[in-house]
């Protein structure tokens, strides 16, 4: 019976990745509509807890935060699209000044770096380094009308779901066994969306001030892309430091810009990676550091980029699952930080 149960799972494990690799298409703006969900409902609630508001009816308020929500959106793609606007305009200019930095890195250091420099930077084309960076960005809103539609099936569902629920479970120790589950992912995946968009949003907000004081043109582009890439665990932070770093030196065409948004928007990613967003958070997401860097290898070789963006709810979704059943708490154990599984209230 066990090495049957081995293979079930093994097969289980198997189709799933399948599922995943061939059906993402489908599944990546599913999951996007259930973090928008998750953000409605926080939304939600800190609405609640205005004196007036708080009285009107469910609808009203989940209507309200759709629309606050979405609006957010609309407006911060608009003002993206006018900065990436701009900053294609001076593509011209990093494209020339790729010369004249190779230029000083061979006076300076007294290396042929000309020849070679300058036959590496004919090949490279920025205006396909852009796209290709603006892609990831524009498939996250491509699907927009998709995630829209998912987003409002999921409101119109939410309301009906306890009565489904209780229908399921008609035994009441299994129906408050479920509805504690439920509530657990709601609670951990709430908190965490909840607090990495506040951290988030501190960050881009500060390092938009100090690219806009350097002199760094399309400061709210970049702002964003740090804003949308601090939702990557670990290395999400170090990429969203280099690009404008990068641009910045080809832009000016020296190094001294480049360093100092090196610097500022490094010190801005440090403070508040390191001390504000730990102390926010604190140990409730109970993941493994270890496992949060395998869990963004595994969804970023599946779904590029977009699954590094949703490995951590994911993982957080499937530990509070498999803790929940005695043949898969041992993963939900190996999985979490500190080996304890009921810490989360």
């Amino acid at each position: 019976m066990e090495t049957s149960k081995k293979i079930y799972i093994f097969l289980i494990l198997v189709i799933a990745v399948i599922v995943c690799i061939y059906a993402q298409t489908i599944i990546i703006p599913f999951v996007l509509a259930v973090l928008f969900w998750f953000l409605i409902r926080v939304i939600k609630k800190l609405l609640s807890r205005v004196k007036f508001i708080g009285r009107l009816p469910r609808w009203i308020l989940t209507l309200f935060s759709t629309l606050v929500l979405i609006g957010f959106l609309v407006l911060i793609v608009t003002m993206i699209s006018s900065n990436i606007a701009q900053l294609s305009k001076t593509l011209p200019l990093y494209e020339a000044n790729v010369k004249n930095i190779t230029g000083k890195i061979n006076q300076t250091f007294n290396i042929d770096l000309v020849s070679v420099l300058g036959d590496f930077s004919k090949d490279i084309k920025f205006g396909a380094i852009l796209s290709s960076l603006l892609s990831t960005l524009t498939g996250l809103f491509g699907n927009a009308f998709t995630v829209l539609l998912y987003l409002l099936f999921i409101l119109l569902e939410e309301p009906i779901f306890p009565k489904k629920l209780r229908a399921m479970y008609p035994d009441d120790k299994k129906f408050q066994h479920m509805n504690e589950l439920v509530n657990k992912i709601d609670h951990s995946i709430g908190n965490y969306i909840a607090l990495k968009t506040l951290t988030s949003i501190i960050t881009g907000v500060l390092s938009y001030v100090a690219l806009l004081f350097i002199g760094v043109d399309a400061p709210l582009f970049w702002a964003f892309l740090i804003f949308i890439l601090n939702f990557i665990p670990t290395i999400g932070s170090l990429i969203a430091t280099a690009f404008p770093t990068l641009f910045a030196v080809l832009q000016f065409g020296e190094l001294g810009p480049g360093l100092w948004v090196l610097v500022v928007v490094g010190a801005i990613q440090m403070v508040v990676g390191n001390l504000m967003e730990p102390r926010l958070m604190g140990n409730s997401l109970n993941i493994s550091p270890l496992v949060v860097f395998l869990t963004l290898a595994i969804w970023g070789m599946l779904w590029g980029i977009s699954g590094m963006l949703l490995s951590v709810p994911i993982t957080v979704i499937l530990i509070i699952i498999m803790s929940e059943f005695p043949g898969t708490k041992p993963f939900a154990i190996l999985l979490s930080q500190n080996g304890i599984l009921n810490d989360r209230e």
